[in-house]
């Protein structure tokens, strides 16, 4: 029988090359382009085993239902003699994906066993899903073999020639397979590895922001019955993998709060990953919660990692979490209910293990009901509340906050700690702190780099302009809901539109009785809903 293999350029130079490649994608393109570089090769193919997913278009489903994996069909090439325009480098088709055990690509996978049939008969085999091709085609032999590595099947390469495969060049396949499959493997370890060093690279610069900002607030300091509140809340929870919102005006600790959550949870040796909502542009809160694959928009250079998956097993902080764009509230709901996300640009499902927590200081039920928070989103995040008491409502903890940002001021600009007057202490606590823990700390800090002597120059706003102290001049006006505001609107519109005999634009229309331009105006009937009679 004549070899298959003098007609390829060189088969020891394929397995050389083989052992070069780190992608599995160029890997699997270079195995079937060698083998269908030949005339006599009519179709070269290569199946990988892969999880079971998205099989509702598959017209195998039937037959593994209850199987995790399947084949699926990950690189093709050759050429038809019989109509050669068709694309057989196509990896769709009715072949896309096969179950183990099913037809003869299948058998092969679940056996583990090589189907070697180097001269077809002829009629074919009846495992030969497609007699009238093989027969236009002229297809006279068949290999199939099974890609092993360390006694685990990753797939079947497939040849179909149109001569008698020898002896020789089935010993050639076999060669192939095998260290295809050993490439395939290490081409995936490789993956693994640069998915790890990204991951680390990633974990790395987050410590670096974290580090910056440690210290932030100290430890969890203070004595107050209102701060030992907090801390029985935080060892209740903590242990449990619920979501907990945490509540509190601007600088009260929330992140702190968090810290110590995730510090006294199964999850401590795993990463704490924070996410500030209100520092993400708009139209890239998908991308940085759940990643985007490489090419999926402008920018996006390569893949990319998102927090939930950067917080695999550990805990993701959601600071400021009431400014999360309404369209992506549904997908970050899902994610909490049923642990699944797809990143940009891909149809792959990922699942994650992590546990959240958000914080803000917003009142979201207040949003929900007012519709520009998702109500379902709110109940699944205020799982477990905790609210963070503002500073003037603990005020025992001031002298011993103080003392601590002290030293740590001190250490950072490089002077000899100050000791911290009663008559100081007193002053700083008959401040009201609007700006809470992180005011107290600023000025401590300010009063260290001001300070020429052992003597502590603090300065606190004047307390005749502070909130605390002004009267607040309130007017005797009714509050009026969102809702009613905009039927305000609304009226005044089909006043004006009745007044105009429903004219629009131009000399005495509704625009120019409004005081607005003829395009706003007509924007806002659109947003508003606001059908008129002679309206259009």
């Amino acid at each position: 029988m004549e070899s298959l293999f003098p007609l390829l350029d060189d088969p020891k130079r394929l397995l050389l090359d083989l052992a070069l490649q780190h992608s599995v994608a160029e890997l699997l393109k270079l195995i079937v382009e060698r083998l269908s570089s030949s005339e006599q090769v009519a179709l070269a193919r290569i199946w990988l085993a892969q999880p079971t997913a998205h099989c509702t278009d598959c017209r195998t489903v039937e037959l593994c239902q209850s199987q995790t994996q399947c084949l699926e069909l990950v690189a093709s090439g050759g050429r038809s003699v019989v109509s050669p325009s068709t694309d057989w480098t196509s990896v769709s088709g009715d072949f896309r994906r096969m179950p183990f055990g099913a037809r003869k690509v299948g058998r092969i996978a679940s056996s583990g066993i090589a189907l070697e049939e180097p001269q077809l008969s002829d009629p074919p085999p009846d495992w030969i899903a497609r007699p009238d091709w093989v027969r236009a085609e002229g297809i006279q032999g068949f290999a199939g073999q099974p890609l092993i590595h360390r006694g685990k099947v990753l797939g079947v390469l497939a040849v179909f020639a149109r001569q008698s495969i020898a002896s020789e060049c089935m010993g050639w396949l076999r060669m192939i397979a095998d260290h295809a499959a050993a490439a395939i493997a290490t081409a995936r370890a490789f993956a693994e590895i640069e998915s790890l060093r990204n991951k680390l690279e990633l974990e790395n610069e987050y410590l670096r922001e974290e580090l910056k900002g440690s210290g932030a607030f100290g430890e969890l300091i203070g004595q107050s019955p209102a701060l030992e509140a907090v801390s029985r809340q935080i060892d209740l929870v903590a242990p449990t993998d619920a979501t907990v919102l945490i509540l509190g005006e601007s600088g009260t600790g929330k992140e702190l709060v968090a810290r110590e959550i995730h510090r006294r949870s199964k999850r401590a040796d795993r990463p704490l990953i924070k996410v500030n909502c209100a520092a993400i542009p708009r139209e890239l809160y998908e991308s940085e919660f759940f990643g985007h694959a490489k090419g999926s928009f402008t920018g996006a250079l390569r893949d990319r990692v998102g927090r939930f998956e950067l917080a695999e097993g550990g805990t993701l902080f959601l600071d400021e979490v009431g400014e999360i764009p309404l369209e992506l509230q549904a997908k970050l709901l899902r994610v909490l209910q049923e642990g699944d996300l797809e990143r940009v640009g891909e149809e792959q499902t990922r699942h994650v293990n992590v546990r959240l927590i958000a914080a803000t200081n917003r009142d979201l039920r207040a949003e929900s009901e007012a519709a520009r928070f998702r109500q379902d989103l709110y109940y699944r995040l205020s799982v477990f509340p905790v609210e963070v008491p503002a500073l003037r409502r603990r005020k025992e903890d001031i002298p011993l906050l103080a003392d601590h940002f002290l030293e740590l001021a001190a250490r950072r600009v490089g002077r000899l700690k100050s000791s911290l007057t009663l008559a100081a202490a007193q002053r700083l606590q008959q401040y009201d702190w609007p700006g809470n823990v992180r005011e107290l700390q600023h000025v401590i800090e300010r009063a260290v780099i001001t300070s020429t002597g052992v003597r502590l120059n603090i300065e606190l706003p004047d307390k005749s302009v502070t909130a605390s102290t002004v009267a607040p001049v309130v007017k005797d006006v009714a509050v009026r809901t969102d809702a009613q505001i905009r039927q305000i609107e609304v009226d005044n519109i089909v006043a004006a539109l009745q007044a105009a005999q429903g004219k629009v634009s131009g000399a005495g229309g509704a625009a120019e009785i409004l005081g607005l331009k003829p395009t706003t105006l007509a924007s806002r009937i659109k947003k508003l809903g606001i059908q008129f009679p002679s309206w259009p």
